[in-house]
């Protein structure tokens, strides 16, 4: 009677060897996310229960800081400016940057051109940026309020000299920045979409609104999801186009919460303090990206 070959030692080491290749290549890169990351995180975490100002042993407070918090005015000024621009900037970027990659997706002479021309915002320094941007909003000297101006606008805004509209000077500035970047993700997101779906909508009648909201719409959801995680996470944590181009004035106006973690823990050396502003910043965001991945999951079954 013939016997099989013995081929689970060989099968053993292929697995063996498999594993030991893929741990090569996940290591590297894991080591420096725990040192450079998950580290920092965890100690983080310690020191939001500390006071603690660098120099000498952090003493042990408990949730003082977080009582603290409670009472700190400008806490809760940097959180409604914080969640002021998150709910301007992410529904104005996600329009701009669908209707560009709308635009861009189709076959136009130079498209190329103008999808780098859309991109690059996002890639510019942001001091030019925001230089570029102050003299544009300048109230006496800049071409925005001389074009108001110009159309009749008898008192035009302040902009980032003025308190009331230094946040939408932002917002819109922001957007601008950002939504040739997420332009990318929903042009990647359009050319997944079977150009049979768009015939057969043609073919029955549909009309162009009709065939965006019925096919461009329903296979965009995936991409819309992800895009608006992103840009949310984004909006919360926003930081350099503030501290470049209004340093949270005028008066606390634009103070968002990672500038007010900035300034109490590396202008106050009040570590212990900022630590525990962060913990409040990741649970927010933490939370309505919990919040947005339960809604699609509810969306999809």
């Amino acid at each position: 009677m013939a016997t099989l070959p013995r081929t689970r030692p060989r099968n053993r080491r292929l697995v063996s060897r498999n594993t030991v290749a893929g741990w090569s290549f996940i290591l590297p890169n894991f080591l420096g996310f725990a040192v450079l990351t998950l580290l920092p995180v965890v100690v983080l975490f310690y020191v939001a229960f500390t006071n603690w100002n660098v120099f000498g042993v952090a003493e042990w407070t408990g949730t003082a800081n977080f009582r603290r918090m409670w009472d700190d005015a400008s806490f809760w000024t940097a959180l409604r400016n914080t969640v002021y621009y998150a709910v301007f900037h992410i529904p104005l970027t996600l329009a701009a940057a669908l209707g560009l990659a709308l635009l861009l997706n189709r076959k136009l002479r130079g498209v190329r051109f103008f999808r780098t021309v859309a991109f690059f915002p996002y890639i510019t320094s942001i001091v030019a940026i925001a230089v570029v941007w102050n003299q544009l909003f300048s109230p006496e000297y800049g071409p925005i309020n001389a074009l108001l101006g110009a159309v009749g606008v008898d008192d035009p805004p302040g902009w980032t000299a003025s308190a009331t509209w230094s946040m939408p000077a932002v917002i819109i500035v922001g957007t601008w920045r950002y939504m040739g970047y997420y332009m990318l993700l929903f042009l990647a997101g359009l050319q997944t979409i079977p150009a049979q779906l768009y015939e057969a909508a043609e073919t029955d009648g549909a009309s162009p609104w009709q065939r965006f909201v019925h096919v461009t719409l329903p296979g965009l959801r995936t991409t819309t999801f992800f895009v608006t995680v992103l840009l949310t996470i984004e909006s919360f944590k926003v930081f350099d186009l503030i501290l470049v181009m209004t340093g949270g004035g005028p008066g606390q106006s634009t103070l968002v919460l990672s500038q007010y973690i900035y300034q109490k823990g590396f202008e106050e050396n009040q570590f212990g303090y900022a630590s525990a502003v962060s913990i409040v910043l990741f649970a927010i965001c933490f939370g309505i990206t919990v919040i947005q991945f339960w809604v699609n999951k509810r969306r999809n079954s």
